[in-house]
């Protein structure tokens, strides 16, 4: 176990929520990592930056905390990633109070983009606008629990939880519009539609690749590793409603493939990342959870 962490507030869908090293982490050990804590009169997603020194945390620093806090238990988010100059992308979720994905003084339903110090870049799409917040790079969103940097364009991929139904890859674009609740190719719990029913509207962005019924989505990688030399350039994207790892193949920006992996094993798959020698780990949800590493077999 690690020491240092901060006071962490594990309640409902919140807790540890991601975990990021800086990408120059050989040399300096920095790690960003998200999580749900208590604010005000509420919990919220935090961020914080920290110095990894054997197993202790040290100079732990919040940069960003999403703003306002709430009672709620759901729909903390949180994904973390960075862009090729370093500057830092946060997922955080509508709270489950859907409105607030709309409203640009509201962290909620948002991709954020901040520094390594937390302070915001000069070019984020709403910085001198009136009454947005200028931390928000895209709105419209759910609850986003997969980010990944595309290995070649460098563009923010993510998906987030549709509600039933409609669950969404997105590539993210500054100021653009992703229409949580507005609109949404899924329906509410109950079986009703979600607002007017609306499945696109102009200024608003479609997905690229949605699932219905919802797979409820966790977790994202593009493979970039030479192990799996047939799956270079693919997409992972670990289920958890679906138990299974889902194996997305590209041609450009359209999914022109999807294939269901471990789906025998009955495992939620919370996340996916590849590793250096080309391994493909998942961490399970479940009690106890599971690291596992997929390697070839030969």
């Amino acid at each position: 176990p690690v020491q240092g962490l901060p006071q962490i507030r594990a309640r409902g869908q919140g807790g540890l929520l991601d975990l990021l090293p800086h990408p120059d982490f050989a040399r300096n050990h920095i790690l960003f990592f998200s999580y749900s804590a208590e604010h005000g009169n509420g919990v919220t997603t935090h961020v914080a930056r920290a110095r990894l020194e054997h197993d202790t945390l040290k100079d732990v620093t919040v940069i960003f905390r999403a703003e306002p806090a709430s009672t709620g238990r759901v729909h903390f988010g949180s994904r973390l990633s960075h862009d090729r100059q370093g500057r830092l992308y946060v997922s955080v979720g509508d709270r489950g109070q859907m409105q607030r994905a709309q409203q640009l003084n509201d962290h909620a339903g948002k991709i954020l983009r901040i520094n390594e110090d937390g302070s915001v870049p000069e070019d984020n799409p709403f910085v001198g606008q009136e009454n947005a917040w200028t931390e928000i790079y895209s709105y419209g969103h759910r609850n986003p629990q997969g980010m990944a940097v595309h290995p070649k364009t460098g563009e923010i991929w993510t998906h987030e939880h549709g509600p039933r139904g409609g669950d969404e890859i997105n590539i993210i674009h500054p100021g653009v519009n992703y229409g949580w609740p507005v609109v949404t190719l899924g329906i509410d719990y109950t079986g009703f539609s979600i607002g007017d029913g609306l499945k696109h509207m102009p200024g608003m962005e479609d997905p690229i690749h949605e699932w219905t019924p919802s797979i409820a989505p966790s977790g994202m990688a593009f493979y970039t590793g030479d192990a799996f030399g047939a799956w270079k350039g693919n997409l992972f994207v670990g289920a958890l409603s679906h138990r299974h790892l889902a194996r997305l193949e590209l041609s450009g920006q359209v999914v022109v493939g999807e294939e269901r992996l471990l789906e025998s094993l009955g495992l939620r798959i919370r996340d996916v990342r590849v590793g250096p020698e080309g391994s493909l780990w998942l961490l399970t949800d479940h009690d106890p959870g599971q690291v596992l590493r997929l390697d070839p077999l030969d």
